[in-house]
């Protein structure tokens, strides 16, 4: 079982009205639960952990994730309310609004989280929950004691207005990158979390040295490219589609790599560390596959894995 670990929040889409004003809709959403809901559509064992809200927001995000066959049994039960992230649309592009104070997930303790069973494999860890305490602190330390003996991957998605003190969080973020077997960040979160005027392969070559086994790079429409502590570096292109919003894209992506690479008996510790270029590369595609259809359509919409046929998009 891969387990999810972090934010699961409502996303208030901008609806324009016959009058040209602007409403906004309530989606389900947020980084971790956009993964995990899209390992569950891709058939993987997944669950979430998340701070999940007694709220009517909180029963909305159940309802979505049990019906993308998402386990909920790790979640911790809270009265406090659902995180709502207004989102604002520049020409298909995202931009966030959060409101976050005194939310469910933010507010985790470490007593809060659960023990873990021998049947979750490996953890998945990012977003904002990386970022706001104290639920930020529970995180690295359900990582510190549980990350060892499971496969881990975290992607920062890295939310700038949303850190308080970036030399607390980035210290944070060091020490849980460097517990991590695979860490993916977009180029532009890698210059944010090291704003240094070095080059992009001197910065992945820091993070290869911290511990990681895999340094997955995303460029947008660009494509992505995978680095590996010998120094191989597999490219893969982005899939041509017609782009609806970037909503959810990186989400998606990452849940076709842990994916592919479950399928392929790859997503372990030991095999992380001696991953070859072509796992690596059908690990990529496919997450670019997933993503590309997500991208395709309104809003974090992951596909379910029967629509990954050859009429799918692909890389």
């Amino acid at each position: 079982m891969i387990l999810c670990c972090g934010e699961a929040l409502i996303d208030m889409l901008p609806v324009e009205l016959p009058d040209g004003s602007t409403a906004y809709r309530p989606h389900p959403g947020g980084a971790i639960f956009n993964t995990a809901i899209a390992l569950g559509r891709l058939g993987q064992s997944c669950a979430l952990l998340t701070g999940l809200s007694s709220d009517l927001f909180g029963e909305m995000l159940e309802a979505a994730l049990k019906a993308s066959a998402v386990d909920t049994s790790f979640a911790v039960r809270t009265t406090r309310p659902t995180t709502l992230a207004f989102v604002r649309l520049t020409g298909g592009h995202a931009s966030y609004s959060f409101f976050d104070e005194n939310s469910a997930t933010r507010m985790l303790r470490p007593a809060d989280l659960p023990a873990l069973p021998d049947r979750v494999s490996a953890l998945y860890l990012g977003g904002i929950s990386l970022a706001a305490e104290p639920g930020a602190d529970s995180f690295a330390a359900l990582l510190e004691g549980e990350g060892a003996r499971r496969a881990v991957m975290i992607d920062p998605n890295i939310r700038p207005a949303f850190i308080a003190d970036a030399d607390r969080y980035r210290a944070r973020l060091f020490a849980m990158l460097g517990r991590a077997d695979i860490v993916k960040t977009s180029d532009e979160d890698l210059d944010w979390i090291d704003p240094s005027q070095r080059p992009l392969e001197a910065k992945v070559a820091d993070l290869l040295a911290a511990g990681p086994s895999v340094v997955i790079i995303t460029r947008g429409s660009a494509g992505a490219t995978g680095h590996l502590r010998d120094g191989t570096a597999v490219e893969v292109p982005a899939a041509r589609v017609k782009v609806v919003d970037t909503v959810g894209a990186g989400d998606t992506f990452n849940a076709g790599v842990l994916a592919r690479l479950a399928e392929m008996g790859a997503l372990s510790k030991d095999r992380l560390a001696s991953l070859d270029a072509a796992t690596l590369r059908a690990a990529l595609e496919h997450g670019a596959r997933v993503a590309a259809v997500t991208v395709s359509r309104a809003g974090a919409n992951p596909p379910w894995a029967h629509e990954l046929s050859d009429d799918a998009p692909s890389a």
